[in-house]
């Protein structure tokens, strides 16, 4: 507080990541607040309340596929997730955690058909096969992104694999 910063970022995780926030408004702080992906969960907006509204974070495209322009590659793979995800457990219950479950089933789903070609399930060659196959996924779009795997990139995404979100009123508002 004593320093007067432009900026404070609170790299935490869930609800205790509000914790901090809180604290620093009680203080009466009025810079900016940023926070990590960690804390993109409707329970960090129900503890925060009011006090996180204005805060800008990264996050992966589902938490806001929605809000995407039409022309975003991710926009129906990460709303097909939602649709998904919120059929088995209700409106407003989805987060970005669970997507990235989903995105692994997608490349999955995308390799095993190729690897089944090559070998037996259940043997060292198939695993080599599955491996391969998947580092050969090439523009898969995915709730987080779109996927283009290799021998030297296992993570496979690029810059279309996170938005700029700012709480606004308890709801997150993709920042084009």
């Amino acid at each position: 507080m004593a320093a007067k910063p432009d900026a404070v970022l609170i790299a935490g995780s869930g609800t205790p990541a509000a914790l901090p926030q809180k604290t620093l408004k009680e203080r009466g702080y009025t810079g900016k607040y940023y926070q990590t992906h960690g804390v993109a969960n409707s329970d960090f907006l129900r503890v925060g309340g009011k006090d996180v509204d204005g805060t800008f974070l990264p996050a992966g495209p589902v938490l806001v596929a929605d809000q995407l322009p039409a022309s975003n590659p991710v926009r129906k793979s990460a709303q097909a997730y939602v649709a998904a995800y919120e059929a088995a457990h209700g409106k407003g219950s989805v987060s970005t955690f669970g997507a990235h479950a989903w995105d692994a089933g997608l490349l999955m789903t995308a390799a095993i058909p190729n690897a089944l070609k090559k070998a037996k399930p259940g043997t060292a060659e198939f695993r080599a096969a599955l491996r391969d196959a998947i580092e050969q996924v090439k523009d898969l779009p995915g709730a987080h992104g779109i996927f283009s795997m290799s021998p030297t990139d296992h993570l496979g995404l690029d810059q279309r694999a996170y938005v700029m979100v700012k709480i606004d009123n308890g709801t997150w508002k993709y920042q084009p």
